[in-house]
């Protein structure tokens, strides 16, 4: 061990030994050094061999740092950075960089693991985190890389295909990736513990960019019934799920509390068994906490003095929004649901479970539901829908509604949100232009269905309903 490395008290260790020796090299080289000058500029060329003795040094110190050079001896000049491996600090990584997801399909053999981080190294790729999922055939390493911003995702894909890898998929990732696995399990489990409604969000982030669809326990025995009665056994639960739920390559069936089952599915890259693990423990958590919301709630205070409350709702509430369904106008309702309106309790019962989204709802000082708004989670797209009782239109509600979704939305993930409506209700059309975010229209056979884009400037941000607050609202006509 060197004396740089061995340290006392934070000191280098110096021995005596080591310098005795020195001291004695150096009496040594300088006795020799005057013989050989006695012994040569005494001579009668002494002065010329002196001077050909100096040649012959420099010129064979030339020739070694040459070799040395040659040989990577010597240190690194700028030239050499480029070939240095992803984590030292170099010119081009000190550049601008990217992150990226990658999953890739390696051999289950001594070797194959190095072979794809030396060909990641040679790019100045670096691994910033690394989660293995064991196969039978092989093993899915998924990694979090930072690489150099001009290496593209086809080089990348490219080096890793050469390294022995295979089916590999990559995408950018964000800041957010950065979290380690562990945490970001906690965090998504916290989430689901205190709001029902964030199970499917929390699937979606778990999993990555999936589709995720709920299917009510009612709807799949219907189905059921309605087949053909000559069809095989096996066919009547084909969309369904067994409590230990399915793993079928791209698509993962999970069986929800209430009995409906809870589908998850991506076309590009299957579920490996880990995943699957980690989204049912994500189900049976759910199952054991039961429904739940959150049930703080924010006071608003209407242009005229009326006081009204903003709270999430739930199943719980679906005879007193029924009831505001029967104060309802006919027009009301077809703005609404687009057509005649039967069967209001089986709507309510879906629209206002936390399985499918989150609704909010407005009532008075007296308890009565004057106004509901909804978002749902439809696949990998976001709906809002919004019905506000005749009495209580023209008086800012529905924008305050609209607003607050559209915030949810935001909180979640979403990329964008869409209302489906009728052409003729101009009211809607001047909520959804008030959140001052861009819009795509498209009519069809009077159905008018506009999409939102939440990438651009949010919206004005609405107050929280973790604690009473007092607002005012201006009358606006939003219904």
């Amino acid at each position: 061990m060197s004396d740089v490395t061995r340290t006392k008290n934070g000191r280098p260790v110096h021995h005596w030994r080591r310098d005795l020796v020195e001291l004695a090299a150096l009496f040594t080289a300088v006795a020799v050094a005057d013989a050989v000058a006695n012994l040569i500029g005494h001579g009668p060329d002494g002065p010329a061999l002196l001077v050909i003795s100096a040649v012959v040094l420099i010129a064979t110190a030339g020739f070694h740092t040459w070799w040395a050079r040659r040989h990577n001896h010597a240190p690194p000049t700028a030239d050499d950075t480029d070939a240095r491996p992803a984590g030292h600090p170099t010119e081009h990584s000190a550049g601008a960089t990217a992150l990226w997801r990658m999953r890739t399909t390696v051999r289950d053999e001594p070797g194959s693991l190095a072979a794809l981080c030396t060909a990641l190294a040679h790019g100045r790729v670096d691994i910033l985190s690394l989660q293995a999922h064991p196969l039978a055939e092989g093993t899915v390493d998924e990694f979090l890389l930072r690489a150099p911003e001009e290496l593209s995702a086809t080089e990348i894909t490219r080096g890793v295909s050469h390294a022995g890898g295979s089916g590999t998929w990559i995408e950018r990732a964000d800041a957010h990736d950065l979290v380690d696995a562990p945490t970001r399990i906690l965090g998504l489990a916290t989430r689901t513990a205190l709001d029902a409604a964030e199970l499917p969000l929390a699937l979606r982030q778990l999993l990555g960019r999936c589709t995720i669809r709920s299917l009510p326990a009612t709807s799949r025995d219907a189905a059921a019934m309605s087949r053909d009665s000559a069809a095989p056994a096996t066919d009547a639960t084909a969309d369904g799920a067994p409590v230990e739920g399915v793993l079928d390559g791209t698509v993962l069936r999970l069986r929800a509390p209430e009995g409906e089952v809870i589908t998850v599915e991506r076309p590009y890259l299957p579920f490996t068994p880990t995943e699957f693990a980690r989204a049912r423990a994500l189900v049976e958590l759910d199952t054991r906490l039961g429904p739940r919301i959150p049930r703080s709630q924010d006071v608003l205070t209407l242009a005229e003095g009326n006081s009204i409350t903003v709270r999430r709702a739930d199943t719980a509430d679906v005879e007193a929004a029924k009831a505001m369904h029967d104060r309802c106008s006919g027009r009301t309702l077809s703005m609404r649901y687009h057509g005649p309106v039967r069967d209001a309790d089986r709507y309510l019962n879906h629209l206002l479970s936390p399985r499918f989204g989150r609704t909010l709802a407005v009532q008075t000082a007296s308890g009565r539901i004057v106004g509901v708004g909804h978002l749902l989670w439809d696949g990998d797209e976001t709906e809002i829908a919004l019905l506000v009782e005749d009495e209580w239109q023209r008086r800012g509600i529905g924008t305050e509604l609209l607003g607050r979704l559209v915030a949810l939305a935001v909180e979640a993930g979403c990329e964008s949100v869409y209302a489906v409506t009728q052409a003729s209700n101009t009211g809607m059309v001047a909520a959804m232009r008030g959140l001052g975010l861009p819009l795509d229209y498209q009519i069809e056979e009077g159905t008018l269905v506009i999409t939102a884009r939440l990438d651009a400037t949010p919206v004005v941000s609405r107050p929280p309903y973790d604690q009473p607050q007092d607002v005012s609202l201006e009358p606006q006509r939003a219904e």
